[in-house]
């Protein structure tokens, strides 16, 4: 599933910086999410980098708005990189 940043967002933008599928970017208020960009980082990392990066806790969580099954995440890594090969397959 995609994930999304919450209320608790302090808009610092380390996330941004770390997204390779381009999925996260300034809102009005706070940063938000892309879901049809963000593959939870599969394709690219072992984990969500945006939860990494992120210095609040539980800011950046699993969208349950948007499950997907980690095949559908790497559809979706294929087409918003194409040609290229995804790392963790």
């Amino acid at each position: 599933m995609a994930y999304k940043i919450t209320d608790e967002c302090i808009s610092c933008g380390a996330c941004e910086a770390e997204c390779q599928n381009q999925a996260i970017s300034e809102g009005e208020t706070i940063y938000v999410i892309d879901p049809d960009k963000c593959t939870e980082c599969v394709g690219n990392f072992d984990s969500p980098k945006c939860t990494e990066i992120c210095p609040i806790d539980n800011c950046c969580i699993p969208d349950p708005e948007h499950t997907e099954s980690r095949e559908q995440l790497l559809e979706k890594w294929r087409r918003l990189h194409p040609g290229e090969t995804p790392l963790d397959t």
